[in-house]
């Protein structure tokens, strides 16, 4: 295990015959994008672009000079035009002439609203006065990994100088705000030449004077940049040398997905979390490292990174050489509980008099030797975004502690970038969760209308969810549509067939290992089939059992597992059938597997009450669109049953219901949902039917 050199530079990807059609505004945005696509160059959402462009004012109809700067939020790689904030750049200078000083720096944030121009509703950012006061057209920040490194290192000056002479300078450690941007001016006036500035602890600000200049200097730093450091460490062991050996891939992601639950447990007591897991090389190199112990302590120095990561993770007691995953679970509570208390100690050694109320003391990343790294988040999205983060804290760690010694920010000063006012406030402004943030889904028969229709309705409320399917097929094509609807973190799709005891284990694991465990089972999967008793094959009668019975009881056997594990409730869903109250005509293998289905639910209502988990029960009946239930011989079969012919079937179960009204997968979904929320958070062993009325099928 040890550095070498690969080479592999950032390519200049300006296309000038593109961006000569480009107004200066678009230049920016084009060169945020570009930047923004390479995460060598900066973490998502990390860093901002700016430049200086002459507009014309809406009210006077003169040339004024604009800021535009990317806004509050955003990413620069994915953002549009409507992310970047616009300021008069005449009255930033006027801010110059109300600023108090350093304890009063943040109140110049509340000014910087009334520089606003043509009403732009997009907030302007704390780092506006770093890119308002260079006085250059163009400035780039970013977080480079390569440029943290040399930026975290203990003599990170001395650094910067032996890589870029006068080119680039540098500037001690100082939190983000007004200050800064007055130390960053004075230097660029005190330094016509230089092209740029190291800042301690942070990153990276460029400029020039055209958009493409300033991005060509930004590649050239951090090109330079990673090639002094590809040189400096070539032929070095990585992290001082292996110490503990990664396992293999297959054994990694099993003990990830053990683990998982259990972690999630103990730290969603609160609020409910979902995980990420990532066992890539430069994670694998870092957590079974010598340097593990030293440099896992010291936490991040990127603000970006610790606001993402918190101020350090949590390494959980493992020894890959001599595996004992039962000896590690059982220490997890001690560990969650000893990082909550050093956090609430952490909070209280450097807490100001109007600092906000300690946060969630949870960690966010959890480090695995042999295994990788397990992090955790409100949502999956965060809870990836984290880990990418701290992969970067990683590539930093090991830049630094390849050519010199790595630091940390000091205490006090991440505690008050972490507890910051604004940062307090941006997080104040927030919406509010909704109704299943956090939760985890997993819907069998997923591919289906009904199981569709309730994946989409659980999606549009914040859950995560695995669809589970026998048809591999449909099963992808289902998947791709809600990933390209609600983002490829929220939702996965897993071949499953409910009958197999080991393929609805694994299906089990996956959710655990993608998302971090379970909260809502939807058991959904079925078939049907119509046959006079006396014409009903023994093969028949155990296909109904197998699917719509024992599939129910398997993977209601495994949701309990891990919800037990976990130990913060859940819900179980069976979509049963108005047939399980009911009796049809030619149907007796279909109605008692269905019956089956009512009362294991009501079984496991009883068994699970104790523990929070609520069973419950939605019963369908003629649900014909979308259902893959009657692609078929049902289909025909029912029609022969009630002597009529498919297009006169949906018609006539509309006509026997007592609303008169068909009964689509979106209803069905509707009750579904309303057990997996908090709506029924006091019902179990309940029975919902959706069929627009059956006075057979009343309950009581």
């Amino acid at each position: 295990m040890t550095q070498s050199g690969t080479g592999n530079r950032l390519e200049n990807l300006w296309d000038e015959a593109k961006a000569a059609s480009f107004s200066e505004s678009e230049k920016l945005l084009y060169r945020s994008n570009l930047l923004g696509s390479d995460k060598r160059v900066t973490n998502y959402g990390g860093g901002n672009t700016s430049a200086k462009v002459m507009e014309t004012d809406p009210l006077t109809g003169e040339a004024v000079e604009v800021l535009w700067v990317k806004g509050s939020g955003g990413d620069i790689g994915s953002m549009k035009m409507d992310a970047f904030a616009t300021l008069y750049m005449a009255k930033l200078e006027a801010l110059k002439g109300k600023y108090r000083g350093l304890e009063h720096e943040d109140e110049m944030v509340g000014y910087l609203p009334h520089c606003t121009f043509n009403l732009n509703p997009r907030a302007a950012s704390i780092d506006t006065p770093l890119h308002a006061y260079v006085p250059r057209k163009h400035v780039d920040h970013v977080h480079s990994d390569a440029i943290i490194a040399i930026a975290a290192s203990e003599n990170s000056r001395e650094l910067t100088a032996e890589i870029f002479g006068d080119e680039i300078g540098w500037l001690p450690w100082k939190r983000p705000g007004f200050e800064l941007g007055l130390w960053l001016e004075n230097f660029a006036k005190e330094n016509p030449e230089a092209k740029g500035a190291v800042l301690e602890s942070h990153g990276l600000f460029t400029w020039g004077d055209t958009a493409e200049e300033c991005y060509q200097s930004t590649l050239d730093v951090i090109n330079k940049a990673a090639a002094w450091l590809e040189a400096k460490t070539e032929g070095k062991p990585v992290f001082g040398g292996e110490k503990l050996p990664a396992l293999p891939a297959d054994e990694r992601r099993e003990i990830a997905a053990k683990l998982m639950p259990v972690i999630r447990g103990l730290i969603s007591k609160d609020r409910h979390k979902v995980g990420h897991f990532d066992d890539q090389q430069a994670v694998l190199e870092f957590v079974g490292s010598n340097m593990l112990d030293d440099l896992a302590p010291l936490g991040t120095s990127c603000p970006d990174h610790f606001l993402r990561t918190k101020i350090r993770p949590l390494v959980i007691d493992f020894d890959p050489a001599n595996p004992d995953l039962d000896a590690t679970i059982a220490s997890l509570p001690d560990a969650v509980a000893s990082y909550r208390e050093d956090y609430a100690a952490y909070y209280d050694r450097c807490k100001h008099p109007d600092s906000p109320a300690l946060r969630d003391p949870n960690a966010v990343v959890y480090l695995i030797p042999g295994v990788g790294m397990i992090t955790f988040a409100l949502d999956k999205a965060t809870a990836r975004i984290s880990g990418e983060f701290y992969v970067n804290a990683i590539n930093v760690m090991r830049g630094a502690s390849g050519v010199s010694t790595y630091q940390g920010l000091p205490e006090q000063e991440a505690f008050d970038i972490e507890y910051w006012l604004l940062e307090e406030a941006k997080l104040q402004r927030m919406p509010k969760p909704k109704s299943l943030a956090g939760r985890i889904a997993l819907v069998t028969g997923g591919a289906g209308g009904i199981g569709a229709a309730t994946a989409e309705r659980m999606l549009r409320e914040g859950a995560c969810v695995m669809l589970a399917d026998i048809d591999a097929g449909a099963l992808d094509e289902v998947t791709k549509g809600f990933a390209a609807r609600h983002g490829a973190d929220v939702v996965r799709g897993v071949q499953m067939n409910v009958t197999d005891e080991d393929q609805v284990a694994r299906a089990f694991a996956e959710t655990a290992l993608e998302f971090g465990g379970i909260d809502i089972l939807v058991s959904n999967a079925g078939i049907a089939s119509s046959a006079p008793v006396e014409e009903t094959s023994l093969e028949l009668w155990n296909k109904n059992m197998d699917i719509l019975s024992t599939g129910y009881f398997l993977v209601s056997r495994e949701t309990f597992r891990i919800l037990r594990t976990q130990d913060i409730g859940g819900s179980v869903i069976f979509v049963a059938s108005k047939n399980g109250l009911a009796a049809s005509p030619n149907a007796s293998a279909y109605c008692t597997a269905k019956a089956s289905e009512i009362h294991l639910a009501r079984c496991l209502a009883l068994e699970g009450a104790e523990a929070g988990i609520r069973v419950n029960v939605v019963n369908p009946d003629a649900v014909l669109r979308g259902s893959k239930i009657w692609d078929g011989d049902w289909l025909d079969q029912r029609a022969s049953t009630y002597k009529t012919d498919k297009e006169g079937l949906e018609e006539m179960y509309r006509q026997r219901s007592m609303l008169k009204r068909s009964v689509l997968p979106a209803d069905i979904a509707e009750g579904i949902y309303f057990f997996a929320s908090d709506l029924s958070a006091k019902s179990t062993g309940n029975i919902i039917n959706v069929d627009a009325g059956n006075v057979q099928a009343f309950t009581r």
